[in-house]
């Protein structure tokens, strides 16, 4: 057993983990740190990466668990549980359906770290600037979220197709444009990862199921429990520290991480074009 390997899962599993639900893009931070510590090749990393997101997922599933279940059973009758799987269907559709489309195509051109780091600095900007804005709020929470509320919120997230933009940042930022609370975008952000994300690593997972081994399966496990048990920590924190704080300090990470790629390109301190 390479034990190397597995520290090195440990790693993205927690990155996946921490990064997933927080609007500073995880598909970013993992491309940058399965860059610098050469894990796996391109694309056995390109569907372990997706397949952790499974734990994210599942961290949210969890966390969500009585709401998810109280909406099913309510799914049959007019009400506020079948209307939250009609919002969170709307909002899935758009991006699904792009990343079929073009997903191949976008990974090819953009999935390096220099567009990465482009993005963080402007995804930084964006949400400045979205925060200095007088915000009018219409859907205190997701309760008050309109079929129109949830397809804009899923035509912003097409943005996250883009490394380095943050499916969470798109959509918790376009939730507070189109009128939802602070509290509301962000819940409502976490539940649409679980259509959007669980078809995506589901959809990968059997595509290419049959290039993976049996010594794959402790890599992959790995970093799928590190990224539940990170997820569930940064969903709860995240919850508590948007009660009282805006998301200008996240803003800010944004902007000076993806300087601290630039400037480590240009002076060659690392090699992201390897």
């Amino acid at each position: 057993m390479d034990f190397l390997l597995l520290f090195k899962s440990l790693i993205m599993g927690i990155v996946e983990g921490l990064t997933e639900f927080l609007p500073i893009s995880s598909t970013g931070h993992l491309i940058l740190t399965g860059h610098l510590l050469d894990f796996l090749d391109k694309e056995k990393r390109d569907v372990y990466e997706i397949f952790i997101q499974l734990g994210a997922i599942l961290a949210v599933a969890w966390e969500y668990r009585s709401r998810l279940i109280q909406a099913a059973a309510g799914a049959r009758e007019p009400g506020p549980g079948r209307q939250l799987l009609l919002n969170l269907a709307i909002a899935a559709i758009p991006a699904l359906a792009l990343g079929k489309l073009f997903g191949s195509q976008i990974k090819a051109v953009l999935f390096n770290p220099i567009c990465v780091a482009i993005s963080f600095i402007v995804g930084g900007l964006i949400i400045l600037w979205a925060e200095k804005r007088q915000h009018s709020i219409s859907a205190q929470t997701m309760d008050d979220i309109t079929p129109c509320m949830a397809l804009k919120i899923g035509l912003a997230q097409c943005l996250a197709l883009i490394p380095g933009t943050s499916r969470s940042g798109s959509t918790i930022i376009g939730g507070l444009f189109f009128g939802l609370s602070r509290q509301a975008a962000t819940e409502f952000s976490f539940l649409l990862g679980i259509p959007v994300l669980g078809t995506a690593s589901l959809y990968s997972l059997y595509k290419h199921l049959p290039a993976m081994t049996a010594q794959d399966i402790p890599v992959f496990g790995v970093g799928l429990v590190a990224s539940f048990v990170f997820a569930l920590i940064a969903v709860r924190a995240l919850l508590r520290f948007i009660a009282s704080h805006t998301f200008v300090v996240f803003a800010w990470y944004r902007i000076a991480f993806g300087f601290v790629v630039l400037l480590t390109a240009y002076t060659g301190w690392v090699n992201w074009t390897a």
